[in-house]
């Protein structure tokens, strides 16, 4: 195995066990490793740290698999990784109002650049580092074994792959192609999801408890849900007795999705109107025509992927949120989000006090948002807490 020895003093980040090891802190690789060969990463004086994924190509030129020197990295140390993970997954899906969740989390799960999400019968995966792709056959073999899965769903079509030199990739790895729309529930809920056609994995899995609790506000209110994507945060709260849902989104597909969804559990569709539009634009719109709404949910896109956009973002964010907060019902609810791991939550917190001096609001933080279990973070590495959110009452 090659060896890849660090620079004097950059051993922290792997003695502290990040999983991240960049280019920038390596001194010399003693021999030509190919991109997503596992190598052993030892600090200037030669003492092992850790086994790894090296890729040449990437800032993130290795990342950390095993800090233990005894272990081999083979396909029994694959299996056991993706077993623990599945079952660490068993309490999200144990009681049947849901089958759908992420199976495994890349880093957090000790598989860095896997990701696995499971929709009822049916498995998405998603391969987003050079190690990962040369043991893809090892680990459809292991959830084959583990899952017993009608069909296996590679969506691999993520532009973080071209990070690591690796062409992205979509289509069928093993069993049946998943029909058009899979139904899955969440929360009790039941939805259509479109694996193929559908965003990331296909559908947002991570807002599975935050829909939930959002949903216990809306009884006999007016919601307004912005990205509303296939419709977890309208159904929930139609669920729950709001009187009236109003969702918007820019993708056709979603929309379309969305209003089958609500067909699909019955609810009355005179509570529920979809637009296709741009969120910002669609925001003023409504303020021109002095609409109001009792509780306006914010999921939008990733802002920011790097911290380089941080800025950008900040901007970005203040802006929707200043815009939301003008539509409120004296001492109605916002519900904001931020996706972007570049923007942790004491900063979306200032940006939210931008935003509420701006539009002349008082407002009153109430509930804080975080990703649920089978998205967990690992302790040595808070790049993994992506998301954030929070349950705010305009004043």
């Amino acid at each position: 195995m090659i060896d890849v020895i660090l620079k004097k003093g950059k051993e922290k980040a792997a003695l502290q066990r990040h999983p991240w090891m960049f280019s920038g802190a390596i001194d010399k690789v003693k021999g030509s490793p190919v991109n997503g060969e596992v190598v052993v990463v030892r600090a200037a004086d030669k003492e092992f740290l850790a086994y790894g994924y090296y890729n040449a190509q990437s800032r993130v030129a290795v990342r950390l698999l095993e800090w233990d020197e005894s272990k081999i990295i083979d396909k029994e140390w694959y299996h056991l990784k993706i077993k623990n993970a599945i079952a660490a997954r068993r309490h999200v899906l144990k009681d049947g109002n849901t089958n759908t969740c992420r199976l495994i989390f890349s880093e957090a799960d000790f598989l860095p650049g896997l990701i696995v999400d499971q929709y009822a019968d049916f498995l998405s995966l998603q391969i987003l580092s050079a190690g990962m792709e040369t043991i893809k056959e090892d680990i459809i073999a292991i959830l084959k074994e583990e899952l017993q899965p009608k069909g296996i769903f590679d969506k691999s079509d993520s532009s973080a792959r071209t990070h690591e030199n690796l062409e992205m990739a979509q289509g069928l790895l093993w069993g049946e192609m998943p029909p058009e729309f899979i139904e899955v529930k969440e929360n009790g809920i039941l939805y259509h999801i479109n694996i193929a056609e559908g965003q990331k994995s296909g559908f947002y899995c991570d807002q599975r408890d935050n829909r939930r609790l959002l949903a216990d506000y809306a009884e006999g209110k007016h919601v307004l849900d912005c990205f509303s994507y296939s419709g977890g945060f309208s159904l929930n709260s139609l669920s729950k007795g709001a009187s009236h849902v109003t969702s918007v989104d820019s993708s056709a597909l979603a929309i379309e999705t969305l209003k089958h969804n609500v067909k699909l559990n019955g609810y009355n569709e005179d509570r529920q109107t979809s637009i296709q539009s741009d969120v910002n634009k669609q925001l003023r719109i409504f303020k021109e025509e002095d609409k109001k709404f009792d509780i306006i949910v914010l999921d939008p896109p990733k802002y920011a992927p790097s911290r380089s956009a941080l800025d950008r973002a900040a901007r970005a964010y203040k802006d929707l949120n200043r815009l939301a907060m003008h539509l409120l019902e004296p001492g109605g609810l916002l519900a904001t989000f931020s996706c972007s791991g570049a923007v942790d939550i004491d900063t979306f917190k200032q940006i939210i006090a931008w935003a509420a001096l701006d539009a002349g609001k008082e407002v009153q933080i109430i509930q804080q948002f975080c990703q649920p279990e089978d998205h967990p973070v690992r302790i040595s590495f808070s790049e993994g807490e992506y998301l954030k959110g929070l349950l705010l009452r305009v004043l």
